[in-house]
């Protein structure tokens, strides 16, 4: 059986989505009962002596990083039985500069998976896709969106195609020892992503692209500093390149990866439920 952690999230949701439909055992590791089509368990990954019921029978487990005591868990993952870990990780940790706070909770995650004796394989993605949710509230009020790095091209990758690697990761002999970069198959700009979502939408958008003052004063009181810090890092000091096409995907489940405008026109209902014109 497999645990998904992170199950009511934008990539944990898609892997145990993906392991429903291929008919694998999956449990779902929540802090409480959620809508998921699958068996769940309660349990906080930042206190991994109350996992003892979600690990009971679980041989893989999808793990997110970051958590407080990331060598304490991976012990109790071992010690439950378990044998193989892929870990959603970041290209964060191989930045030209990783002395920030993201860099290093990503560093510090996979050092703890390396050394945890278990089996394993990092996802390293490029930006999400699903990124562009944030952008709901301002859709909400009206059809311009502000947005920081307006500038910064990234070839974003669609949550379903991170989970479909990580399936076959999970499921498949061979993918041990193994770091795979994701991303989308093209790069594009805040304003083009939202060119695409407004032409599936049939709305009038318009980009504003923030300065980098406005955008720190944006993200002040909303983002821990020292992540603001990071962001900065990667996106204005351009430490982190996320604008690279990886042919891992396809590579990984035989698929391409999808393109910007799938992901919105399989959000489409969201973005119209939740961000109609005002």
């Amino acid at each position: 059986m497999i645990l998904v952690t992170g199950a009511t999230g934008n990539v944990g949701g898609e892997v145990v989505h993906a392991l429903a439909r291929a008919g694998q055992p999956v449990r779902a590791l929540v802090r409480e009962p959620a809508d998921l089509p699958v068996e769940q368990a309660v349990g906080d990954l930042d206190q991994p002596g109350s996992l003892a019921a979600a690990l009971d029978g679980i041989r893989g487990v999808f793990l997110l990083p970051g958590y407080r005591d990331m060598p304490g868990l991976l012990a109790q993952l071992r010690q439950a039985g378990v044998e193989r870990v892929v870990l959603l990780s970041s290209l964060a940790t191989v930045s030209t500069d990783t002395r920030n706070a993201v860099s290093q909770y990503m560093i510090r995650s996979e050092t703890a998976v390396r050394e945890s004796g278990l089996d394993w394989t990092f996802l390293r993605p490029n930006a999400f896709m699903s990124n562009a949710l944030r952008w709901l509230p301002q859709l909400r009020a009206g059809d311009v969106v502000a947005d920081a790095f307006g500038d910064v091209p990234i070839a974003s990758v669609d949550p379903y195609d991170i989970a479909a690697v990580a399936v076959r990761a999970l499921l498949d002999p061979g993918h041990e020892g193994r770091i795979y970069p994701l991303s989308g198959p093209e790069r594009l700009l805040p304003a083009q992503r939202l060119a695409v979502l407004a032409d599936v939408l049939g709305r009038d958008l318009r980009f504003h692209a923030l300065s980098d003052e406005e955008a720190r004063a944006d993200m002040v009181g909303r983002v821990p500093e020292e992540y603001i810090r990071a962001f900065f890092s990667f996106y204005s000091d351009r430490t982190l390149d996320e604008s690279q096409i990886y042919p891992t995907v396809e590579k990984v489940t035989g698929t391409p990866p999808r393109t910007f405008r799938q992901w919105a026109l399989a959000h489409r209902a969201a973005f119209a439920r939740d961000a109609g014109p005002a």
